[in-house]
């Protein structure tokens, strides 16, 4: 089916759409090296504009609308719609655009945490505005490991089907687990995903191979934890910019960081999908990335309608 994506990045959701055999028509971000990045990978559909400078005829009609959202912005102190914070821009603009392309389908991603936000006000409200849109909207929280990814990443994912269009959409079933049991495979690990890289230090040929310098200091916080080789890794996180500061995994083997394409590894994007900007930006872009597996898995339930409608 043909896919718009708002909020695209670097394209790790697209990417997942892609491999399930849809077609991203447009897509568009405001961050210029993840434009580079997506343009080079996925192809020369994306934009890089404000989206709220993007008039919604100016976008392809489409059967799917996909992409994430902040949540920052939405005040615990202000439950209504929350106008004086400019972070829900972006939330307004996917509602602006689902509203006015009304594709049959959209996936809409975020962090699990957005759940508690107001004690479950926010949510409720996201869902309503979805469904006053003319859709059904359904929402489950889904954990990457259980897709294959190698890392425990859990974000909620809601899903909408337009009012008119006959189909349920049914999240897809886990294809892994902690103990591989149950007819499932086992969690794949950080060493399995790392096991076919080479070392960084001496020479080799992968393209964004390179690490942070930053000091190691195992002290309990995020980025500064030992990882456990035979498990997944822990979340992939975006924190910090691209002018440097960023919070990155340390390898299994704690004697330093991961390297740029490691941390892509266990975002679950192939080898060789290129990052453009400084090591910063692409760790940013990696760490704010949807993992390619996880999407291509939401993504392939669409699949059960497009062959039914043949």
């Amino acid at each position: 089916m043909k896919v718009v994506s708002l909020f695209s990045g670097a394209g790790g959701l697209d990417l997942g759409f892609v491999l399930a055999g849809h077609t991203i028509i447009w897509a568009n971000d405001l961050y210029e090296d993840a434009v580079m990045t997506y343009r080079h990978n996925l192809g020369e559909h994306i934009i890089c504009e404000d989206i709220a400078r993007i008039n919604a005829s100016d976008i392809p009609d489409c059967d799917i609308i996909i992409g994430g959202f902040p949540c920052q912005g939405f005040s615990v102190a202000n439950m209504k719609r929350f106008e004086g914070d400019l972070r829900n821009s972006l939330y307004k603009q996917l509602i602006r655009i689902i509203e006015e392309k009304r594709p049959k389908f959209f996936v809409a991603e975020n962090v699990k945490g957005i759940l508690s936000l107001g004690k479950g006000k926010v949510i409720d409200m996201i869902m309503n505005d979805f469904a006053n849109l003319g859709y059904i909207v359904q929402k489950k929280v889904l954990n990457a490991a259980d897709f294959g990814v190698p890392q425990i990443r859990q974000r909620v994912i809601i899903v909408g089907v337009r009012n008119d269009v006959d189909f349920k959409y049914t999240y897809p079933t886990e294809t892994h687990n902690e103990s591989g049991t149950n007819g499932l495979k086992k969690w794949v690990s950080v060493s399995e995903a790392l096991a076919n890289l080479p070392n960084p230090d001496c020479p080799n040929g992968l393209k964004n191979h390179t690490y942070s310098k930053y000091k190691l200091n195992f002290n309990g916080y995020i980025g500064h934890r030992r990882l456990d080789p035979d498990k997944p890794a822990p979340t992939v996180t975006a924190r910090g910019d691209n002018r440097g500061g960023v919070v990155i995994l340390p390898h299994p083997n704690a004697e330093r960081r991961m390297t740029c394409r490691e941390l892509a590894s266990i975002q679950s994007f192939p080898v060789d999908y290129e990052f453009f900007g400084n090591n910063s930006s692409v760790y940013r872009q990696i760490g704010n990335a949807v993992p390619p597996l996880l999407g291509k898995a939401i993504a392939e339930v669409f699949n059960n309608y497009q062959n039914r409608e043949g």
